[in-house]
This record gives structure tokens, sequence and C-alpha cells, in this order.
């Protein structure tokens, strides 16, 4: 593969694909099929391919970036989830929290997670303490 771009060919790739700044979902998956075309060569990509496939992945990832960010949980989110996964109820929690009115008041965002109940939520959910921090 040579690093010489040969100008006819990029522009003819560049008029077949048409890339722009994703403003829509339908624009979104058509660029993804456009990479899915070109990954699908491999090794074979020319300098050109190549070239247009690095603005399109760039295309995507500046949408997806905007449009697809995850939150970060909140320890009572991820203990939210963990609950309802596994159909708990705040009753299934007094154990691990030592009393009804401690679990009622963490499990309803009247009170934060400590250091202890982290530890003890840890242990019950099989998961690292720090979720719950």
């Amino acid at each position: 593969m040579t690093n010489t771009l040969n100008k006819p060919e990029y522009t003819r790739l560049l008029a077949e694909t048409s890339p722009r700044v994703i403003d829509t979902e339908t624009e979104h998956k058509r660029l993804l099929n456009e990479v899915d075309k070109l990954m699908d060569l491999g090794e074979n990509l020319t300098v050109e391919q190549a070239e247009i496939l690095l603005l399109l992945v760039t295309l995507i990832e500046q949408y997806e970036d905007k449009h697809y960010q995850l939150k970060a949980a909140t320890p009572l989110e991820i203990l939210q989830e963990l609950m309802s996964a596994r159909g708990l109820k705040q009753k299934d929690m007094v154990e691990v929290f030592g009393s009804k009115g401690i679990t009622s008041e963490v499990i309803n965002g009247k009170r934060s997670i400590s250091k202890n109940q982290a530890k003890a939520l840890g242990t019950f959910f099989h998961v690292s303490p720090a979720l719950f921090l």
C-alpha cells in the first residue's frame, strides 16, 4: 500500500459515500453500513478507502459521543438496579442494613450509603463495595 493519495479515486469515493456531519439516526446507520463495507475489505483497503474509512469513523464517533453518552449511576441507582434485577424488596435488605428505618432511609434516598454498608452490600451482591461509595 503506497502513501500517495490518488485524488481522482478519493474524490470518486467521497462522492459515492457522501460523508457529512451526522445529525440523524438514519444518517448514522447509513455511515455505519459504509464502514462495514470498507471493513469487509480488510487488508485489501486502498489508501483512498483507508482515508474514507478514517473520515467515516471520525464522524460516527463524534455523533455517538454526543448522542450515546452513558451517565454515571449513583450508588443508590446501582443498589436499586441490583435489587430489581434480583427481584428484591426493601424488606429483603433489612438484614444488610441492620434496621427497617435505616433500610428505608437509604433506599428512599434520604440517607447515603456508609462505608460499612457498602462493604455489606458488596458481600451481599457479590460485587465491589466501591460501587456503593
